[in-house]
């Protein structure tokens, strides 16, 4: 049973910073990656930032690139979210996401609220 555990949501001013993290566990994984979604209210989710864990090649939304950072620690498999220079539009609900085997499997979600 694969489990993602989410931490670092919480209320930051705009222009402020937030790191989210998200560790895996529950299998041994080979090829996989993880990355992160979001969803604000009204809205449907979508695709925030991605990391390959084979070489740890990274993917963003253009909404965020450049300000948000996608990052590993392999030995923990667990991924995370830089968060720089927020804006009241990244208020969401933020999901982590881990894709192996064809398989998507996806944490309880963590609030992040950026204050104008």
């Amino acid at each position: 049973q694969v489990q993602l555990v989410e931490s670092g949501g919480g209320l930051v001013q705009a222009g402020g910073s937030l790191r989210l993290s998200c560790a895996a566990s529950g299998r041994t994984f080979s090829s996989y990656a993880m990355g992160w979604f979001r969803q604000a209210p009204g809205k449907e989710r979508e695709f925030v930032a991605r990391i390959n864990w084979s070489g740890g090649r990274t993917y963003y939304a253009d909404s965020v690139k450049g300000r948000f950072t996608i990052s590993r620690d392999s030995a923990k498999i667990t991924v995370y979210l830089q968060m720089n220079s927020l804006k009241p539009e990244d208020t969401a609900v933020y999901y982590c996401n881990l894709n192996v085997d064809g398989m998507d499997y996806w944490g309880k979600g963590t609030l992040v609220t950026v204050s104008s």
